[in-house]
């Protein structure tokens, strides 16, 4: 008699585990960009005031240096540090904008600001330092840190100093428990609030007095209304600058940024990008040194976001929305929505549904606080600042 053969069983499915570090907070302002893209692929007519990326696309000149190189040229790695031209470029750009002489090696090409601050995280802490970061702020901040075993200190900026950190309160969030580094931006994510040049000096002395490493996320610079930024390398040799191309260049989707770098953290950072990345992309690099010339058009995207925010700023207190700083620099305004709810998520979403203006609550950049303040980003058209005024307007007027 012949035995039957057994039955097949499919094997029980393995799932590969997901690592602690893995667990960070979403980004919702990306988030909330797939929802209105989303919502556009099913014919809604969405206006975007959720992301901050420049309408503008990249000047004439970085499309030209990308399609040169590619006719022909190979197109391979670069020095982990990035092309000996852009670094220098990268360097006569302080001396010219900020009056600071930067040597071109202590200059670090990196993919994108984002890039950069994985890059100085790994040189500069170990799993279990403390860094301290603003309230509100850049969400990815907290998310690129915890991912990293890095304990986040917020520091939660009142009201009262346009939600700016100073000196004082640095100093007080150490005295309570020691702080390994800080880091902060300005002009800021959401808010658009710029440090003095005073403050900004105080801050350095302060980190340098203390022994805690300071980061100054700089990536807003250029895109101011009423008084030029400042760098932190003006006050401090120590500071570690993150700049990118992505918003005063409008060059987002190229992923291209660097780093300013302390003497001695040049070769550590050099090693971690030979592993982790081997270079920047050689086409963004390319794209990067030319757009420097290119300033003609970067003036008129920033013209372009100044008349918007003066949209704004007539606009929104007719409906409502007065509680608000006006933003000295980047392309957002953070506002008091609590007139109209306490919940900045369910507000965000409906607004999305019922008129088709995409915005991002508040709790992207304030887990506290951030349930009563959502942001606009003003870097679109003007149609879109145009379109969604009127749009709101009329629903603001209905939630009443």
């Amino acid at each position: 008699m012949t035995t039957p053969a057994p039955r097949w069983k499919a094997p029980i499915p393995f799932n590969a585990p997901v690592s602690l570090r893995a667990n960070v907070a979403p980004f919702m302002a990306l988030d909330v960009m797939v929802g209105a893209r989303r919502r556009e692929q099913e014919g809604h007519d969405i206006v975007h005031l959720e992301i901050g990326e420049p309408a503008s696309p990249p000047p004439r000149a970085v499309r030209e240096a990308a399609i040169a190189a590619l006719d022909g040229r190979p197109i391979g790695y670069t020095e982990a540090l990035g092309r000996p031209s852009l670094r220098a470029r990268i360097a006569r750009h302080y001396r010219e904008a900020y009056g600071v002489e930067v040597a071109p090696e202590r200059v670090a090409v990196t993919t994108g600001s984002s890039g950069g601050f994985v890059l100085a995280f790994l040189a500069l802490f170990d799993a279990g330092a403390r860094v301290a970061i603003a309230a509100p702020g850049y969400p990815a901040y907290r998310n690129i840190l915890e991912a990293l075993g890095i304990e986040t200190v917020t520091i939660e900026a009142p009201e009262e100093t346009r939600f700016v950190v100073t000196a004082a309160m640095v100093e007080a969030a150490h005295d309570e428990k020691k702080l390994d580094g800080l880091l902060l931006m300005s002009p800021a994510n959401p808010t658009g609030a710029m440090m003095s040049g005073e403050a900004l000096r105080d801050i350095c002395a302060t980190c340098e007095r203390l022994g805690v490493a300071f980061i100054s996320d700089e990536v807003y610079h250029g895109l101011t209304y009423e008084e030029p930024a400042h760098t932190a390398l003006q006050y401090s040799s120590q500071a570690i600058v993150a700049n990118s191309f992505s918003k005063y260049f409008c060059m987002t989707g190229w992923r291209i940024g660097w780093l300013v770098l302390p003497d001695h953290l040049v070769r550590p950072v050099e090693r971690l990008h030979q592993s982790l990345a081997i270079s920047a992309p050689y086409l963004s690099q390319l794209g990067a040194e030319a757009v420097f010339e290119a300033q003609a058009e970067l003036g008129a995207a920033l013209a372009r976001y100044a008349s918007n925010r003066a949209i704004l700023l007539n606009e929104l207190p007719s409906m409502g929305l007065d509680r608000f700083h006006p933003a000295d620099g980047a392309f957002y305004l953070y506002l008091d929505v609590s007139r109209f709810t306490d919940d900045s998520l369910d507000f965000c979403g409906r607004m999305l549904n019922e008129i088709g203006v995409a915005a991002t609550p508040g709790l992207d950049f304030d887990r506290t606080r951030g349930n009563r303040a959502v942001r606009f980003s003003f870097a679109g058209s003007e149609r879109d600042v145009v379109e969604a005024s009127r749009r709101m307007k009329s629903w603001l007027r209905r939630r009443n």
